[in-house]
């Protein structure tokens, strides 16, 4: 171990940075945040050390570094670029026993400064010890993507009951398995979702038990799965998806997705097809509440997003009549995605104001639409479901005025390895979908925006070149 990672106290204590630009600024916003006086040595100064200078935040002395400016300060920062001047300042700063670090030069170093991912008051550093901070900042990315920000909120919660719970479990052992339960459980669960209050309430509760694991109250996490893609999940599902004690899971949650639940979770498939409903959205309702009720963590997983055409509300309408917990995750809805990856801009200055989502699905062998606020010039519609209701979705919008010509997108298993994108009109649209044997999930984007879809196009897995299918090409 080349270095020794510590974490040191500098609130309110005086600190120098030699340098004046854009490096020297991140390093004076790191000293800033752990509460230092900071003093600046440098003719001049960047915009953002300006501004913290206009603030009041820092002090500067404008001028080149001088001997004397070493004798305060209980650490120093070397980020001029001039390596002359930055070896002078370690020198200095070494023989003075002050903690010295020179941006980019270890070997002038006494403290490394590490990557850093800030959930304060948890803190995590990451350091390579120099050999490569690239390699330091990947794996800070990665630890972003993994902890919530709600671990600091955690973390502050923990504190503010550490003396309650040392007074209540004398024996070190109890204390430690008493807060594994604790950040392994509900209590944990409630300050994710923005329930300090009722975290706290919880935990006292804990307390006053002498268990953490006394009573566990179910809670369902209504999580949007997005389109396909995995890596367009938020870091929320994907945390949700992996703490869930049972997923009950739609037809549209991608194969790619559901292999990040967690592995010894209990799957419940409750998906819909035409004409084929594996379970009532009733009985969906109510088996949510009873899994809540048998105090499990219930993920109930749908495709796009859960509050549009997703049905979502229904659901959690039975949840808050019930008296359970829930929590909503967003995902991104299909209309966005599969656009996204069939670079169809949904809204453009030149072709479109304005953008309309509405379902395709028939019910009693109609679309019951406003087919003359849909068929507007100007205006980009995105039909989910509408496969089967095709031809009369296309007989609707010409008879309401939109130009047989006008070009129409159907995007089917979009953003997945089978995205396929094909480019018809409101004209041709019926031929098109029979030719190509088109199934669901396909949407349909109808609209001049599809017009740049040939330029602007980016994602397709099955051309090397990455240009999509056209009508009548597959």
């Amino acid at each position: 171990m080349d270095f020794l990672p510590i974490f040191v106290n500098i609130r309110q204590q005086p600190c120098l940075v030699v340098g004046g630009g854009e490096v020297a600024a991140r390093k004076v916003s790191l000293l800033l945040k752990a509460g230092a006086a900071v003093t600046v040595v440098s003719p001049r100064l960047s915009h953002e050390l300006a501004d913290m200078l206009k603030a009041g935040a820092i002090s500067h002395a404008a001028r080149d570094f001088a001997d004397a400016d070493i004798k305060q300060p209980v650490l120093v920062i070397a980020a001029t670029d001039n390596r002359m001047v930055n070896q002078h300042v370690s020198e200095l700063a070494r023989a003075r026993g002050i903690p010295v670090n020179v941006v980019d030069s270890p070997e002038l170093c006494s403290f490394i400064m590490p990557s850093i991912v800030d959930r304060s008051p948890m803190q995590i550093a990451i350091s390579t010890g120099g050999a490569s901070p690239v390699l330091a900042r990947m794996i800070r990315t990665k630890l972003e993507g993994c902890i919530p920000a709600g671990y600091g909120r955690l973390a502050a919660l923990v504190d503010g009951f550490r003396e309650k719970v040392k007074a209540r479990f004398t024996d070190v052992n109890q204390r430690r398995m008493f807060w594994e339960s604790v950040l392994e459980g509900s209590v944990a669960e409630r300050v994710f979702a923005g329930h300090e209050d009722e975290a706290a309430a919880e935990l006292d509760k804990a307390i006053a038990a002498g268990d953490a694991r006394g009573e566990f109250k179910g809670e369902v996490y209504l999580v949007g799965a997005g389109p396909g893609d995995p890596d367009l999940l938020t870091f929320r599902a994907l945390r949700l998806m992996q703490a869930a004690d049972v997923v009950v899971y739609d037809r549209l949650v991608a194969p790619a997705i559901m292999e990040l639940v967690r592995r010894d979770a209990e799957l419940i498939y409750v998906g819909k097809e035409r004409d084929n409903h594996t379970m009532r959205q009733e009985n969906i309702n109510q088996l949510l509440v009873r899994l809540a009720q048998e105090g499990k963590r219930v993920l109930r997983l749908k495709g796009g997003d859960p509050f549009i055409f997703g049905r979502g509300g229904e659901e959690i309408e039975t949840l808050a009549e019930n008296g359970v917990a829930f929590q909503v995750v967003p995902g991104i809805t299909a209309a966005a995605g599969c656009a996204a990856y069939s670079g169809i801009p949904l809204t453009h200055r030149d072709y479109s104001q304005a953008c309309v989502f509405v379902t395709g699905h028939l019910k009693d062998g109609s679309i019951d639409l406003n087919w003359k606020a849909l068929a507007q010039p100007n205006q980009t519609v995105v039909f989910y479901m509408g496969l089967h209701g095709a031809p009369e979705l296309c007989k609707n919008m010409i008879a309401h005025g939109l130009p047989p010509s006008t070009p129409v997108a159907l995007v089917q298993k979009g953003t997945t390895p089978e995205h396929k994108t094909i480019i018809a009109t409101l004209e041709t649209l019926v031929e098109t979908v029979r030719k190509n044997d088109l199934k669901p999930p396909t949407l349909i984007i109808v609209g001049e925006v599809v017009k740049l879809h040939e330029k602007l196009d980016w994602f397709d897995p099955h051309k090397p070149q990455g240009r999509a299918v056209k009508a009548g090409q597959w």
